[in-house]
């Protein structure tokens, strides 16, 4: 037995050995180039589901991905056990370049965004026209966001058998939106359906609205076979059973001539932050105005005196329609949704 005293020397100390390796650290990540390619349908607490090979895989992101956000409708890089079985789990190692960003914040003076879905061709924003009454100042939003990420907008009125849609239209036609009526009955025996399949043929749109106007019911006529869970919501507090808790990708059913398309659900939404927009780009989808800034003051709100707009349009190179619904829609931060 060694004692520990004066006359201790190297020999007598115990040196545990490290379990760490020897070898440098290196930040030279792998380039996974047998990856094979996917995407992402649904997120669920950190678990992503993707459709790699025609096979649905479960998977987590990879650590190597950092903070960077992995979304629905995200075309991504997949390693490790592919076979979609029970109890895997793959990895996303690569998120490829977006082709579009749908964002919002929680609220105008939230500043962190949040993106609910990338790679969508067009924004289908469904509202009801009775039951609950529809929120012009949500869809004024949600066509901000629309112009702001690229996508092409798509008006979608439920409940026409409670009130018509003229008056609603009539809002929204200097815009040129496209739309579709329809009502329960349509939803019910699944005529008329077929025309909201044919505007979304061939795309990738995400469906969004508030609460209780038939988001989920419309999306269960599109795509009969993968039925979501629909629940009750007051009209007038917006509170009850909101069944859908996250967005999820859907493949539309083929058409005779062959295109397919998807179709995205999001959960309900009580408001659409504009907090990450710069309202300057709004403008740029409206070709018809955008050529007339050109000659706006520096900065210019195009709500101000001096615009150039107004002798844009004086001169008859617009539809004043068109510069009152764009001014609108600009001034839609500054008013409350529910206005």
């Amino acid at each position: 037995m060694r004692r520990y005293g004066k006359h201790t020397d190297e020999d007598d100390i115990r040196v545990r050995p490290s379990r760490r390796g020897t070898r440098p650290r290196t930040h030279t990540r792998p380039k996974h180039e047998d990856a094979a390619e996917g995407l992402v349908l649904t997120v669920d607490r950190g678990r992503l589901t993707c459709l790699v090979e025609g096979r649905t895989v479960t998977a987590m992101k990879a650590r190597e991905l950092g903070r960077k956000a992995v979304v629905v409708g995200d075309r991504v890089a997949v390693v490790g056990d592919l076979s979609g079985a029970k109890d895997t789990l793959a990895r996303i190692v690569r998120v490829q370049e977006r082709t579009s960003v749908l964002r919002r914040t929680a609220d105008d003076n939230d500043p962190y965004e949040r993106v609910i879905v990338a790679n969508a061709d067009q924004l289908a924003v469904v509202t009801a026209l009775a039951d609950p009454e529809p929120r012009p100042r949500l869809i004024d939003r949600c066509l901000v966001a629309a112009f702001d990420a690229g996508l092409e907008p798509l008006l979608v009125l439920t409940k026409s058998d409670l009130a018509p849609a003229g008056p609603l239209l009539e809002t929204y036609a200097p815009l040129g939106v496209r739309y579709v009526v329809t009502n329960r009955d349509d939803f019910a025996d699944g005529s008329g359906v077929e025309a909201v399949r044919e505007l979304m043929r061939g795309q990738i749109t995400v469906c969004v609205g508030h609460s209780g106007v038939g988001k989920t019911t419309l999306v269960n006529a599109l795509v009969p076979e993968r039925r979501r869970a629909t629940g009750v919501v007051n009209a007038v507090t917006g509170r009850g059973r909101h069944t859908t808790t996250s967005a999820l990708a859907l493949p539309l059913p083929p058409s005779t001539i062959g295109e397919d398309g998807w179709v995205i659900d999001t959960p309900g939404v009580r408001s659409f932050g504009l907090n990450h927009i710069q309202l300057s780009r709004v403008i740029h989808a409206f070709p018809d105005l955008e050529a007339g800034a050109a000659d706006c003051p520096r900065a210019c709100s195009h709500n101000e005196p001096g615009c150039a707009l107004d002798q844009w349009v004086a001169e008859g190179h617009a539809d004043p329609a068109r510069l009152h619904s764009l001014r609108r829609l600009l001034a839609t931060r500054e008013r409350r949704e529910g206005d």
